[in-house]
């Protein structure tokens, strides 16, 4: 989760690394995104790296629901069941947080950094 400005709030992001451009190029058809290149100080010694950076929320749900089950890391896999059933329900559509709700979101975020 990245954290834009003070005043925003943490959105779930999805990044991939990889030395096979090719491979992440591909799967931009599929999920949408765009990739940065990741600077190599010793190019004789290790391949140019490459990281897929998926921020559209439609996207980064779809994806976590897909993958979700199939995360071998417990952690990983906790964060991504603990955004898929509550993200959109702490989320306000149009950006505005009551006092309410802006508790819970800070509650959200403050449990997803405990799993």
């Amino acid at each position: 989760m990245t954290r834009m400005h003070e005043n925003e709030h943490r959105r779930p992001c999805i990044t991939i690394s990889s030395t096979d451009l090719e491979l992440l190029h591909y799967l931009i058809t599929l999920t949408g995104g765009y990739i940065s290149n990741k600077k190599n100080y010793n190019p004789q010694r290790h391949k140019n790296s490459y990281t897929l950076n998926i921020k559209k929320k439609e996207c980064v749900l779809n994806i976590l629901k897909n993958i979700a089950p199939f995360l071998r890391v417990n952690q990983k896999r906790e964060r991504a069941q603990w955004i898929i059933q509550n993200y959109e329900l702490v989320t306000p559509r149009n950006g505005k947080y009551t006092p309410e709700s802006l508790m819970r979101k800070i509650k959200f975020e403050e449990v997803f950094f405990e799993l």
